[in-house]
């Protein structure tokens, strides 16, 4: 792969500080908590945290995988700590927010790979925050779909799974993902329980060819996904995969504008953008496209198994 040159005036992110900022560092320290934020390195910690939002981090900090492209360590996880969905929902509470974002390492070692926490941690800030939408970024589960229908059962309003790239790049970004198995979890998730809006992400700047990509969002389309999420890569450390290129704004806006011509309810496209970002907003925005195409609007959706 060919690296890119230096890094683009417009990937220029705030340096975090101040303000609600430091509040999170010291509820994050002090409920001994997690969030991709910081472990996965992500340029918009300073505008997210700053404004009050963070995305917490399930299943230690620990990773079962080895992808390319991600910061997060990898090696022999610990021990399950079961008291953790009860220490995230009260940070949620804590923090007042209308729209939780939960995501997790990959526990392969563990026999549901982690689905039980998921759940859990739902059905906790349901109970401390019954006003909070809920927003999960869960792993494969390597495809077991028991593991699937138990964070279903628990009715996320959304409910995302990255694809992260395309299929010719997965043997060298995700060795240990299926491409086909990312989007039958999409698939199924929406099969399970069809009022959960889902969502997927790509990030570009690996060596994909732009054909290849809008082949993935057909595929996305197809298999149901709401709501998409295109970002640059930005490579973490020395160690992790080189940059190939920079995407400037225009062509993320073109991506995007190809994308919602395939029927996604609502498309976040741009240099910084991150399965995260601005999440609040996303869903507010395929909450507002459903209410203009005459379908139900995303609201809390409470602890009912899906029917």
């Amino acid at each position: 792969m060919e690296r890119a040159s230096a890094r683009p005036p417009w990937l220029k992110v705030r340096f975090p500080a101040g303000g609600r900022f430091g509040e999170l560092v010291a509820l994050m320290r002090e409920s001994e908590l997690h969030t991709v934020c910081e472990e996965a390195r992500c340029p918009n910690i300073g505008e997210c945290w700053s404004r009050g939002t963070a995305t917490f981090m399930i299943l230690g900090d620990t990773c079962t995988r080895s992808c390319g492209f991600c910061a997060v360590k990898t090696g022999r996880p610990g021990t399950l700590d079961t008291d953790e969905p009860r220490r995230v929902a009260l940070a949620i509470q804590r923090m007042g927010l209308r729209h939780a974002v939960i995501t997790s390492v990959n526990r392969d070692e563990l026999p549901d790979g982690g689905a039980r926490m998921f759940a859990e941690t739902i059905r906790w800030g349901r109970r401390l925050s019954p006003g909070t939408t809920f927003e999960v970024l869960i792993p494969d589960f390597k495809g077991d779909e028991a593991a699937l229908a138990t964070v279903m059962a628990a009715r996320p309003e959304i409910l995302n799974h990255n694809t992260e790239t395309v299929p010719r790049l997965y043997r060298t970004v995700r060795p240990q993902a299926v491409y086909e198995r990312s989007l039958r979890v999409l698939r199924r998730a929406k099969e399970l329980d069809p009022g959960t809006l889902t969502k997927s992400g790509l990030m570009v700047g690996l060596g994909e060819t732009r054909e290849e990509l809008l082949a993935v969002f057909r595929d996305l389309a197809a298999n149901g996904v709401d709501i998409l999420t295109v970002g640059q890569y930005l490579q973490p450390t020395p160690a992790h995969l080189p940059i190939g290129r920079y995407y400037e704004p225009r062509e993320f806006e073109e991506l995007k504008a190809e994308a919602l011509a395939m029927g996604f309810r609502h498309v976040e496209a741009g240099p910084v953008v991150r399965s995260s970002y601005h999440a609040e907003e996303q869903a507010v925005a395929a909450r507002d496209a459903d209410a203009d195409a005459g379908m139900i609007p995303l609201t809390v959706r409470g602890p009912e198994a899906p029917r």
